[in-house]
């Protein structure tokens, strides 16, 4: 859904400057990062808020995210011709697109179906596949075709609902990569780091009554336009190439996960 600028805000932001991501700083996760081509080209900026979030504000509330002057002073944006980090600043932000996303899973068992569908063995390895190409991916295992092929055998084993989760989606940009990712022949630091972003990213709260954990954390996938086009994540649209915003309304904070898809070969 598109909104048009110009609303009054309702909401004001501070950059957390100082606020440490954790996965960022893991020297493991870094050199998975480098080898999928995405290290230089994804970051996690934090800023907190100064009102109470409710989800249905979502249009209102990213609009006065990307009209806020301490966002557009601070939040990185990576040209997609060069590896330079700038800001917004200077930009005017005529229109936003908010998508919700879903975000309910509270296991790593999600994925669970990989081993029973036969896409990775019980040992780890991703079975392989000959090799095919998709638009900017070279396909040459079945966890590829199950992430990228509509029409493979095996596509089904993951819902049109199930893809549209948090929990998937960081999963599907991680295998993908940047565009010179060198694949992984084990699923492993896939999911472990898809649970290390995940873990960090998303709050979950235990209900009083219940006892049961939930997620309390709201997630929207983002766009700005100027009166260009695409002002951000990047002026060139990408599968790889995203911005998401995850709100925590309790401690009014909102980290934002970024990756420009690129030229990862020469970004450091």
């Amino acid at each position: 859904m598109a909104a048009e600028a110009g609303v009054k805000r309702a909401f004001t932001f501070r950059h957390l400057s100082n606020k440490m991501i954790n996965f960022m700083e893991d020297n493991k996760i870094r050199d998975l990062f480098v080898k999928w081509s995405m290290h230089g080209r994804i970051t996690v900026q934090v800023f907190s808020f100064d009102q109470h979030f409710q989800a249905y504000e979502k249009d209102n509330f990213v609009r006065a995210f990307f009209q806020d002057p301490n966002v557009m002073a601070n939040l990185k944006v990576l040209s997609a011709l060069s590896c330079e980090w700038a800001t917004l600043v200077g930009t005017e932000v005529k229109k936003i697109e908010a998508e919700e996303v879903p975000c309910n899973q509270l296991s790593m068992l999600f994925f669970d179906c990989l081993y029973t569908e036969g896409i990775v063995r019980e040992t780890g390895h991703i079975t392989k596949c000959l090799d095919e190409f998709y638009e900017d991916f070279t396909i040459s295992d079945q966890l590829q075709q199950v992430l990228l092929l509509e029409d493979s055998d095996k596509y089904q084993i993951f819902s049109d609902t199930e893809r549209e989760e948090f929990l998937f989606r960081i999963f599907k940009h991680l295998c993908l990569g940047g565009v010179l990712c060198q694949y992984e022949d084990m699923v492993d630091p896939y999911l472990e780091t898809t649970k290390a972003v995940y873990k960090e990213l998303v709050s979950v709260q235990k209900d009083p009554v219940t006892k049961d954990i939930r997620i309390i954390s709201t997630v929207f996938k983002v766009s700005a336009y100027d009166d260009y086009g695409t002002c951000y994540p990047s002026i060139k649209k990408h599968e790889q190439t995203f911005a998401y915003l995850i709100v925590d309304p309790l401690k009014r904070h909102v980290h934002v996960l970024y990756h420009c898809f690129g030229g990862g070969l020469f970004c450091n």
